[in-house]
């Protein structure tokens, strides 16, 4: 009775999936795409639409004096179970006085460039990573 049933059920030829088995022993199934190439040749120049698209700059977390990325930390709770999170980078604009400018140069900076800027000065912590305040 099992065996009717089974022989018996078919699927409709809508519904057949773009698959056939292949001629080896153990019976793998093989996509019908399987010799199609996809990729652009060596010899053919590339379309003008390969191009890629140039994003938009965004402003990214990282202090540019201190060089301060984000973090990725582990967040426990008190069954220890550990979820990922994200330290961000204290950062906030502003408007300091560059006394070889005779300006005000507004930045966005850390917290912790802000603390060492007031110690050597904003000329030198500039000059150590490479920033130039002319442009800013």
């Amino acid at each position: 009775m099992a065996t009717m049933l089974c022989s018996s059920i078919s699927m409709p030829a809508a519904r057949t999936p773009l698959l056939r088995t292949s001629s080896s022993s153990l019976g793998f199934a093989t996509s019908q795409l399987a010799g199609l190439s996809l990729g652009l040749s060596a010899s053919a120049p590339a379309p003008a639409a390969a191009v890629p698209k140039l994003h938009p700059i965004v402003a990214r977390r990282v202090c540019p004096f201190t060089d301060k990325k984000t973090n990725r930390a582990n967040k426990v709770s008190f069954s220890n179970h550990k979820t990922k999170k994200q330290q961000f980078v204290n950062l906030q604009y502003k408007k300091l006085w560059w006394e070889a400018g005779k300006r005000f140069v507004k930045l966005r900076l850390s917290t912790k460039a802000l603390k060492t800027i007031e110690k050597h000065g904003l000329d030198a912590v500039a000059k150590k990573a490479g920033i130039d305040l002319n442009k800013k």
